[in-house]
């Protein structure tokens, strides 16, 4: 707990200074000079919570070494131990950080992305080195979502994402933007508004073995696509 406590209070320090922002974006029709905002908050190495298909997400640019240090701390994770994402665009941007797959695994991505789905895959040689000292495998996400696909695709890599949690007892993940806002403001450096998110994650299949297993039921349903 000492340890925790310690790392919060070092984030504090590092943030009481920064005004975190919060900002409204449309899912429907996201405005480019906002994205660009967004985006340049991620080159400077800054931490953003942002919508997806499925539940908020606190992400940074995966390139930027020391951010995924601070989402680390945030999260009271070591990096070698963390369990991230990559949000990528489509299915060219997921090629660059996977081993080769199959013929059956590339026709059932193509038809479930976007989609609701966390899929785990064997890890090549351009996943961070801070991520993949200990680690073979990485999961990567593409979401049925506008704000975050134009963010990845403008920054031109992935985000580095995982999930907001929620210490309440009845409800596991945060939805209402502006209580995100109030519950993060020392610690992150944007905000966006992207209207209520889900109350239900992603689900998470494993493919490392070339079969499809789900590792965790979420919003889902890969029946519909085997």
């Amino acid at each position: 707990m000492a340890f925790f406590m310690r790392n919060f209070a070092t984030i504090f320090r590092l943030r009481r200074f920064t005004i975190t922002m919060l900002i409204k974006i449309y899912p429907e029709n996201p405005n480019e000079k906002t994205i660009e905002q967004v985006v340049q908050v991620l080159k400077r190495g800054g931490i953003i919570i942002y919508p997806t298909d499925t539940v908020y997400g606190l992400g940074c640019d995966i390139t930027n070494h020391r951010a995924i240090e601070a989402i680390c701390k945030i999260r009271h994770i070591k990096p070698e131990k963390a369990n991230f994402s990559f949000i990528c665009y489509d299915l060219s941007h997921i090629s660059d950080y996977i081993k080769p797959i199959d013929n059956e695994t590339f026709r059932v991505l193509k038809k479930a992305l976007p989609g609701a789905f966390t899929f785990i895959f064997n890890a090549n040689s351009h996943v961070p080195k801070l991520l993949s000292s200990n680690k073979k495998t990485v999961g990567i996400r593409v979401p049925n979502n506008n704000i975050a696909r134009c963010i990845v695709k403008m920054l031109g890599n992935p985000i580095l994402s995982t999930s907001i949690h929620d210490d309440d007892d009845i409800m596991e993940y945060s939805t209402d933007p502006e209580l995100i806002h109030e519950k993060y403001e020392n610690l992150v450096d944007l905000v966006i508004d992207g209207g209520y998110g889900d109350n239900v994650p992603s689900t998470v299949v494993d493919c490392t073995t070339g079969e499809f297993e789900i590792i965790r039921e979420g919003k889902g349903n890969l029946d519909m696509y085997l």
